[in-house]
């Protein structure tokens, strides 16, 4: 497989942008030979409803500025509809972790969460923040509207508090051991 459609699968994986020292630490390659590819793989996209998009030293896949009206439109009908199962599921993660990374989320649920954590930031149930520990990390908690849907005024009233928020510590600690 070539170097470009490596980056491209990168990069729709993660979701978000992605620094190209990152790219090279992965592919096990130069810098200069991440820079090449990325123009080739620009040139790749040409005419097609994905773009790649840069940013200082970051890049990542987007959407043409032609989509932006029925990307707009999706946008407000994900608002307005019902939230999913998967939905539901990552939010209650988050919920009961009140601070946990995607990373986290995707090996308590077993798949890539990015999607629905974005959706999830757009509907302004979950917000972002800098881990403590780590600044380079970045977690989910609730946010002050998704404590006020589930009609609670504390995490720790959440059904079930305790008891949940061991299961998942248990389960990310099995990943620990595992690694």
């Amino acid at each position: 497989m070539q170097l470009e459609s490596k980056i491209e699968g990168l990069l729709f994986y993660k979701g978000e942008d992605v620094e190209i020292k990152t790219l090279a630490s992965l592919l096990k390659v130069s810098e200069a030979e991440i820079e090449e590819s990325l123009k080739i793989l620009e040139l790749s996209l040409a005419n097609r409803g994905i773009v790649l998009v840069r940013k200082d030293d970051c890049v990542v896949l987007g959407i043409t500025g032609e989509l932006s009206s029925i990307i707009e439109s999706i946008r407000k009908d994900e608002i307005t509809k019902e939230l999913t199962k998967s939905s539901l599921e990552t939010l209650s993660i988050v919920l009961y972790k009140n601070g946990v990374s995607r990373s986290e989320v995707d090996y308590i649920r077993g798949v890539n969460s990015s999607f629905i954590l974005r959706n999830l930031l757009v509907r302004g149930l979950i917000e972002k923040i800098t881990d403590t520990k780590d600044s380079r990390r970045i977690l989910y908690r609730p946010t002050f509207d998704a404590l006020s849907f589930m009609g609670v005024t504390s995490i720790d009233q959440l059904p079930k508090y305790n008891e949940v928020r061991t299961q998942l510590q248990d389960v990310l600690k099995q990943e620990e051991t595992n690694d």
